[in-house]
This record gives structure tokens, C-alpha cells and sequence, in this order.
């Protein structure tokens, strides 16, 4: 039993917390997406509407609501095969492979390490979003989505159940309350699915367009997990010089921006146009700013001489201030340049 870590700041919770939402929230991804499944598995149709034909029967075997002054019937076509038994099989594609890999687990964790069951899992799951956000800009015959799809869920939560499993392995080296918060992150992620859902139907574009920003959000998550569980134990401390490099890679965000879909503009190309791209760029340079932030000003004084600590202090916030207004000011010199 390792000695119980000194979690600064709640870095080591935070950190189990993001790794149990990463467990559950690609399953939960995947099954508040039906919508966008279902109807990429419809017949293509030329014509949604039909007039009804003299005797009043209906002209094909469609769902028919009457227009109310157009003469004109609403046709709505009937659920093909695929779309009634995706969910079904959906369901089957996720368990089977879940309990298999949740028993081979108890195998594998003596054969391979576990920085290549948890790292590598939450990697094959990132991978298989970005393939899914992909694939909503690559037409496929009803049959070949069906068919990738389910491969995509068996992928999904073979991996998934390696890195539930792993993690669970891992938080049983650490004191007994560093459970909770993997339960809790696996708690949130249907909620944080969900809502990723009405956010992206809520902002009235495109059936296609919202999944694409839909599966993009799951892949930032993701990532985040992963990023989260390399820094564990290697959280940057006072003397850590891991802390000033993570503060100069933020400038990495100021390109990133530029490059987003910033409207007018004269001189650079538009590199990240859909603005899932620009909501991740400033999740990621948000929560970076808070926890670098937080991290600078709580070392910073303890760096010092304990008289002399007050004074460090205010200085710290003098250049906080500093930089905040700095960066107004530099913002129309970026402005110019985009």
C-alpha cells in the first residue's frame, strides 16, 4: 500500500474525478447520439411531400399528417430495419464486450503495465471519436454506417472496461477516499452527455454540424482525462520546473485562436472554422489559467522569507494585474494581424 499522497490543492481528486468521467462518458456519448445514428440509417427519400391521391388513399406507405391549407400530405417515411433494431443491437454490441474485457481484466493487468492499460485505453477511445466526428462529414450507405458503428461501440467499450477496471486497480493504491471521486465522475457523465446533447441542438445548426461538435466535445474530454492521468504524480510543486514550462506552452493558445473562426479577417486562413473548436481551445485555456494561476500565487510567497512574504504577495497580484492589462492591449495587435 502506497504512503498517502500529498494532494496539493485537491490536484490528485480532481485528477481521479476527470478519469472516472472518462470511463463512462463515451457509452453515455454514444446512447444520447440515437438521434443522429437513427437517421443517418434512413432511406435516402427525393420528396417529403406527396398530395394525396383521388380516392384518399395514401400514395406509399408513409406516415401522413394533413397539411393545413396546402392540399398537401406531410409524409413521413417508415423506420427501416436498421433503424429498429439499432437500438437493440447497440445495447448487445456494449455489454458483450464490457463483460468480456471486464473478466479478462483481472488477466491482463499482470501481463501489461498499467500506464499502457489506462494511457492506451483513453487513447483507442479518443481515437475512436475523432474517427466518429469524421465520419459525420463521409456519406455511407445505411448498411456500412450500421456495420461501423457497431464496431465503433464494440471498440468503445472493450477499452472502456479495461480502463474501469485499471482505474479502480489504481485508486486501490491510494487512501479509501480517492474512490469517491471516480464515482462521482462516472455520475456526472450522462448528465454532462446529455447536456452536450441539448447544447449542441440548442444551437440551431445543422443536424450534421451539431454532431460534429457533438463527437468534437466528447474528444476534448477525453483528451483532458488522458492529460490528467500523465500528470498524476507529476503535479508541478513548489520547486517543480515543470510549472514555469507549463505557463510558457500556454502561449500555444494564441495561434489557436487566431486560427479559429474570427470574423472579419485579412491575412490568416480559417484552420478551425467549426466553433466546437473554438468552445475546446477556451475550455482547455480556461481551466490552464485557473489551476497555473492558482498554483503561482500560493508558491509564490512561500518562496520568500516569511517577513518578507506580504510583500511578495503584493507584487504577485501587481503583476497579475500587469499581465491582464498587457494582454487587453496586445489583443488589438492580434486583432490587426488575423
Amino acid at each position: 500500500m502506497m504512503a498517502p499522497p500529498k494532494d496539493r490543492y485537491n490536484g490528485v481528486w480532481l485528477i481521479f474525478f476527470m478519469l472516472g468521467l472518462g470511463t463512462l462518458l463515451p457509452w453515455n456519448f454514444f446512447m444520447t447520439a440515437t438521434m443522429y445514428f437513427t437517421s443517418r440509417l434512413a432511406e435516402p427519400t427525393s420528396d417529403r411531400l406527396a398530395p394525396a391521391d383521388s380516392d384518399g388513399e395514401d400514395l406509399a406507405p408513409y406516415n401522413v399528417s394533413l397539411g393545413n391549407d396546402t392540399g398537401m400530405r406531410s409524409l413521413e417515411p417508415p423506420r427501416t430495419q436498421l433503424q429498429s433494431k439499432f437500438n437493440n443491437v447497440m445495447t448487445l454490441c456494449a455489454m458483450l464486450p464490457l463483460l468480456v474485457f471486464t473478466c479478462l481484466n483481472s488477466i491482463l493487468h499482470r501481463r501489461i503495465s498499467q500506464n499502457i492499460r489506462i494511457a492506451g485505453s483513453l487513447v483507442a477511445i479518443f481515437l475512436v471519436f475523432l474517427l466518429t466526428a469524421i465520419f459525420v462529414k463521409i456519406e455511407f450507405s445505411p448498411v456500412t454506417f450500421f456495420t461501423v458503428t457497431m464496431i465503433k461501440i464494440v471498440f468503445i467499450n472493450s477499452f472502456g472496461a479495461l480502463l474501469q477496471g485499471s482505474l479502480f486497480g489504481l485508486a486501490a493504491l491510494f487512501p479509501a477516499s480517492y474512490t469517491a471521486p471516480i464515482m462521482s465522475g462516472q455520475g456526472l457523465a450522462g448528465t454532462f452527455a446529455a447536456f452536450s446533447m441539448i447544447c449542441a441542438l440548442a444551437s440551431g445548426s445543422a443536424l450534421e454540424d451539431s454532431a460534429f461538435g457533438y463527437f468534437i466535445t466528447a474528444c476534448a474530454v477525453i483528451l483532458l482525462a488522458l492529460v490528467s492521468y500523465l500528470a498524476l504524480g507529476k503535479l508541478p510543486g513548489m520547486d517543480s520546473k515543470l510549472l514555469p514550462l507549463l505557463v510558457a506552452l500556454r502561449l500555444v493558445f494564441l495561434p489557436l485562436f487566431m486560427l479559429c473562426n474570427v470574423l472579419p479577417r485579412s491575412y490568416l486562413p480559417v484552420l478551425l472554422a467549426h466553433d466546437a473548436w473554438y468552445i475546446c481551445i477556451m475550455l482547455l485555456f480556461a481551466l490552464s489559467n485557473g489551476y497555473l494561476a492558482s498554483l503561482c500565487m500560493c508558491f509564490g510567497p512561500k518562496k520568500v522569507n516569511v517577513q518578507e512574504a506580504e510583500t511578495a504577495g503584493a507584487i504577485m497580484a501587481f503583476f497579475l494585474s500587469l499581465g491582464l492589462a498587457l494582454g487587453a492591449g496586445f489583443s488589438f495587435l492580434l486583432r490587426i494581424l488575423v
